[in-house]
C-alpha cells in the first residue's frame, strides 16, 4: 500500500539560496528582498541589505523571498480563507492514491489537486523532455480553459498552486466578492504569463497573507534560506473545457492530460493515474516526500451559487452562449492542442 506523507517545505527555483539569502531569525510579515551580507547588531541578530529590483532586470542581485508554505489542509484553509475562499470549500488529506478506503473521508466532487512532490531524477528527466519539446505558454484572455501563473519569485510556489487550485473549474463559484482572489481573478484574465507574475509579485495583500500563514503548519519554518530542496507545488485542475490539466509555475506552461469522462472528478482512480500516480512510483520507492491535498465542499456548510459572477471578458450564463463541453474541436493551441479526430478525441496519458 502506497501511504502519501506530510512534507514541510517546498522548492521552486532552482537557486543556491545559501549564496543569495542570510538567515533571519524572526519571520517578516512581508516577504524580504535580500541581498548581500548581513551584519551583527547588539542583539546577535541579522540585519540584511534590502533593495527592491525590476521584474524585467537581466541580472537579479536581489529578490522577494517568501517564506515556504507546509502542504497542509489547516495552512492552505487559512490562506483560502484569507485570500477570499468561501467557507463552503475546504482541503483534505489524501493518504493514498490507490487504496480508495483510505479516501472515503473526502467528499466528492474533488475540484482539484495539490501535490507537494519531490525532483527527483526520473521526474527530472521527463519534465526537461517535455519542456525542451514546448514553446513557452503565451496565452491569455476569456477563450483561455485555464489560468496559469508563472512563477518568479522564491518560496511562493505554495501559493502559486493554491492559486491554481481556486482560479480554475468549478471552484471559482465560492470565491466571495470584492476579496484579493476575485481581484486576481478578474485582473489577470488579459494578462499574459509575464504581466501576470508581475500582478502577483506587486500585490501586498497576497504576500501579507502568505507570510501569516507560514508559521501555522506542523513544522516550524526553516530560516530563509535553510529550505529542504528538490521538493515542488503541482496542482491538478479541472479546465473550462472539461479536461485535466497539470499547473506548476516552474514548467514552460500547463500541461493538459486528458479528458474527464461524464461522472468523473479529479479523484477517479483512472484520472489519479493521470496525475502523479505513476511518479509516486517511479523510482522504485526511494523517495517517499509525497504530499496530497484534496479540495472539495464542507458538508457542515451550505451555500447557494454562483456566490459571485467573476467577469471574465464574457458571461459564461448569459442565454445563448453555451459553456465550453467535455470535447471542442474549435480549441487549438501550437502545443497542447488535442490530437485529430480519427484518435477518437483521446489523448495520450503523459
Amino acid at each position: 500500500m502506497l501511504l502519501l506523507q506530510k512534507k514541510d517545505v517546498d522548492t521552486d527555483v532552482d537557486t543556491d539560496y545559501e549564496s543569495l539569502v542570510i538567515a533571519k531569525r524572526s519571520l517578516p510579515l512581508s516577504a524580504s528582498i535580500i541581498e548581500g551580507v548581513g551584519t551583527d547588531t547588539d542583539d546577535g541578530s541579522f540585519v540584511t541589505a534590502k533593495t527592491s529590483l525590476p521584474l524585467s532586470a537581466s541580472i537579479i542581485e536581489g529578490r522577494k523571498v517568501f517564506t515556504k508554505l507546509e502542504n497542509n489542509p489547516g495552512v492552505m484553509n487559512k490562506l483560502a480563507a484569507k485570500l477570499g475562499l468561501s467557507p463552503a470549500l475546504k482541503f483534505y488529506d489524501v493518504y493514498s492514491l490507490i487504496e480508495s478506503e483510505l479516501l472515503g473521508h473526502i467528499p466528492r466532487p474533488v475540484y482539484a489537486l495539490l501535490f507537494i512532490i519531490p525532483l527527483t531524477s526520473s521526474w527530472e528527466k521527463i519534465r526537461l523532455a517535455k519542456d525542451m519539446a514546448r514553446e513557452p505558454y503565451d496565452k491569455c484572455g476569456a477563450d483561455e480553459p485555464i489560468i496559469w501563473f508563472k512563477q518568479i519569485m522564491c518560496g511562493d510556489c505554495g501559493t502559486i498552486g493554491l492559486l491554481h487550485c481556486l482560479l480554475n473549474g468549478p471552484a471559482q463559484e465560492y470565491i466571495l466578492p470584492n476579496t484579493t482572489l476575485s481581484q486576481l481573478y478578474e485582473e489577470c484574465i488579459p494578462l499574459n504569463p509575464e504581466a501576470r507574475a508581475e500582478l502577483l509579485y506587486d500585490n501586498e495583500a497576497l504576500e501579507e497573507a502568505h507570510q501569516s500563514c507560514a508559521e501555522l503548519g506542523d513544522t516550524k519554518p526553516s530560516p530563509l534560506g535553510k529550505e529542504n530542496s528538490g521538493l515542488h507545488f503541482v496542482a491538478f485542475v479541472q479546465g473550462d473545457d472539461g479536461w485535466l490539466w497539470e499547473l506548476e509555475g516552474n514548467r514552460v506552461g500547463p500541461v493538459r492530460r486528458g479528458k474527464l469522462e461524464e461522472g468523473e472528478d479529479i479523484l477517479s482512480e483512472h484520472v489519479l493515474k493521470r496525475c502523479m500516480g505513476g511518479l509516486v512510483e517511479m523510482d522504485g520507492g526511494k523517495d517517499y516526500r509525497y504530499s496530497c491535498i484534496a479540495l472539495a465542499k464542507d458538508p457542515s456548510q451550505f451555500v447557494s451559487l454562483p456566490l459571485h459572477f467573476l467577469d471574465r471578458g464574457r458571461s459564461l450564463r448569459d442565454e445563448g452562449v453555451p459553456r465550453r463541453g467535455i470535447w471542442d474541436p474549435t480549441y487549438r493551441h501550437p502545443s497542447w492542442s488535442p490530437p485529430p479526430p480519427d484518435n477518437g478525441g483521446k489523448l495520450p496519458v503523459e
